[in-house]
């Protein structure tokens, strides 16, 4: 390190519950550093920072700081509770000058006279924002930044954080936050901590490097610990290759819609046959909504018409305030239209995640909130074993008994989502699903969504996740349009963008002609190999197919956890490398039918 740091902690201990949380530790800072702090929810993340920021102490170590320094801490959930307005709250107990907070404010567009008791989410955030960035701090720690805030307010404080002069280190599920911004990355895994000089970007190859390089080495001491290197080798590499294989079935569900959706940006329904208009589960016919009175008066939804079929994945963005609430409570029948029509299929039974985890009792067991104290969970008519059904959702088996209170927000929100993801539904909507969530859960999120049977609605302001589940966005821009779009948030931003140019330039005119893809003219056929894997691949995936059905009941016996253990862990393993076979065997088919297509078109 060129310069000398401006923080560093030394044989950082810290003792929670009956274990050691952190345990001699070393952690630096250097003045201009970029950190993404990175770990599973509950790894210590905000305790971490909390340390940092000396608002807790270690059970030992030296904690050094550069004379001078001046460390902010902008937390999670700061409590409003004691004051009066916004304002209050942001130069409370020596804070900034109201004069520098109130400028942030005004760059920022946030109101800090609002009553800190009325104030969502979004305007709570951005006044903890306006205090963190007004007190000129050198070291700069972040607990989940972007929560609440709408895409507006990220796309300032990333440009806000690029000009920044100081240090700072981040905790945030946002992907393409961490990507534009880190430059440095800490990894808490198993008590340890990494530091690696590379930015979120170079985070997964880093990350599966470590644990490759951990395998090789549990080769050469015991059988158990090999074992346990080979899971986590195999669970970081098989799900990026499960969900590089679920990208590409994304991309042609997006291309099947985008060939529904007119010009205009409406659904062409006159257009679809009666086989796909059968598949309608939501049908919203020039449906308008308005709120106030008089002068006052505001339109959030402006006949707005779509036809949402089985299987779509569909995401709505747009501004705090711009209607996205609004929109989807029309499209679910919880709100009536002003004008216009929506008709919900009759067999529609829907599942609703807002990550209200008030509804989670602190005093309750996992086990009671899963399976109301039994050893079995009825997930979509398949009882699994909780303990089993846990371990799907990044639980360790023994927290099964733990209370609800002990653990951290994001594995609470994780909780939330096991119990609700194992509901029979056909239509699931995730208001903000990803707040308080780790990477790893993001990534789980993204695979039971991807694999979800049913229909899903999405509200989100994180980028990446869009851009990696839906299959259609709804952007709103607060005047009451509605632009859909067939893709993810990259294709909306794509479109704003082009739109803020033809209105600045009234003579520039989109062309938006379809890519030719390119093609070898060089080969004329697949390899012996290539075209017996095509040929196979399907008989096989059909095989695997029947064999995990046959195994699925034989699992869903109550009594053979405690009956016969060794078969119960013997039927569970056959089956997850079935699973990753299975996903192997279709993505190798995929790129195979891709090569095909190509070298058809080719011929023709």
């Amino acid at each position: 390190m060129s310069q000398p740091p401006i923080f560093a902690y030394e044989n950082l201990s810290l003792h929670q519950g009956e274990g050691w949380l952190f345990q001699d530790l070393d952690i630096y800072v250097g003045p201009r550093d970029r950190l993404a702090l990175i770990g599973r929810n509950g790894a210590g993340k905000t305790t971490l920072l909390r340390l940092i920021a000396d608002q807790i102490e270690a059970d030992k170590g030296q904690r050094m700081i550069q004379p001078g320094t001046n460390i902010v801490m902008l937390e999670q959930e700061p409590d409003f509770t004691p004051f009066e307005t916004l304002l209050d709250f942001a130069v409370s107990d020596d804070g900034p000058a109201a004069h520098a907070v109130e400028a942030i404010a005004d760059q920022l567009g946030t109101d800090l006279s609002i009553l800190a008791a009325k104030a969502s989410g979004g305007e709570k955030r951005r006044a903890a924002i306006c205090r963190a960035l007004a007190s000129e701090p050198d070291l700069l720690l972040l607990d989940e930044p972007t929560n609440h805030l709408d895409l507006g307010a990220i796309d300032w404080l990333e440009d806000w954080l690029g000009r920044y002069k100081g240090a700072f280190i981040t905790i945030s599920h946002d992907r393409t936050f961490l990507t534009r911004l880190t430059k440095q990355t800490i990894w808490l895994d198993r008590r340890q901590i990494r530091r690696q000089e590379v930015g979120f970007g170079g985070y997964d190859a880093w990350m599966e490097k470590i644990f490759a390089d951990e395998a090789k080495e549990a080769s050469r001491i015991d059988a158990k610990l090999k074992l346990e290197a080979r899971w986590l080798e195999r669970g970081v590499t098989a799900r990026r290759k499960r969900n590089q294989g679920r990208l590409q079935k994304l991309y042609e569900m997006r291309a099947q819609r985008a060939a529904m959706i007119g010009p205009t940006g409406t659904a062409n329904l006159q257009a679809q046959s009666d086989e796909v208009r059968t598949k309608s589960v939501i049908r919203a016919e020039e449906i308008s909504k308005s709120f106030g009175d008089g002068d006052e008066k505001r339109a959030i939804i402006r006949k707005f018409s779509l036809r949402i079929q089985r299987g779509d994945r569909i995401g709505i963005v747009g501004a705090n305030g711009a209607g996205k609430t609004t929109l989807l409570k029309m499209l679910t029948g919880d709100l009536e239209p002003d004008t216009g029509e929506v008709t919900l299929a009759k067999t529609l039974n829907g599942v609703i995640i807002d990550q209200q985890r008030s509804l989670l009792e602190s005093n309750k067991t996992v086990r009671d909130v899963l399976a109301d104290g039994s050893d079995w969970v009825d997930v979509r008519g398949i009882k699994k074993h909780v303990q089993g059904y846990l371990k799907e959702f990044l639980f360790a088996p023994s927290l099964i008994d733990a209370k609800v209170g002990t653990l951290s927000g994001g594995e609470q929100s994780r909780l939330l989502l096991a119990r609700e993801f194992a509901r029979m539904s056909n239509l699931l909507v995730l208001d903000e699903p990803t707040n308080d969530l780790d990477l790893e859960t993001l990534d789980l999120l993204q695979e039971v969504i991807s694999d979800y049977d049913g229909t899903v609605l999405l509200v989100s302001h994180d980028r990446d996740f869009l851009d990696r589940t839906v299959t259609i966005t709804l952007g709103l821009d607060g005047s009451g349009q509605v632009d859909i779009i067939a893709g993810g948030y990259a294709e909306w931003e794509a479109k704003r963008k082009s739109s803020e140019n033809t209105a600045r330039d009234p003579k520039a005119k989109a062309t938006n002609k379809p890519a030719t893809p390119k093609t070898d003219g060089s080969r004329k056929k697949l390899t012996y190999k290539d075209q017996r894997d095509y040929d196979l691949l399907p008989e096989r995936i059909e095989e695997i197919e029947r064999r995990m059905t046959e195994i699925g009941e034989a699992l869903s016996d109550t009594d053979l956890y405690s009956k016969d253990f060794e078969k119960f862990e013997k039927l569970t393993n056959e089956n997850a490398n079935l699973n990753d076979e299975k996903e192997w065997s279709e993505i190798r088919w995929l790129e195979l039918a891709e090569q095909v297509e190509a070298l058809e078109a080719v011929k023709s």
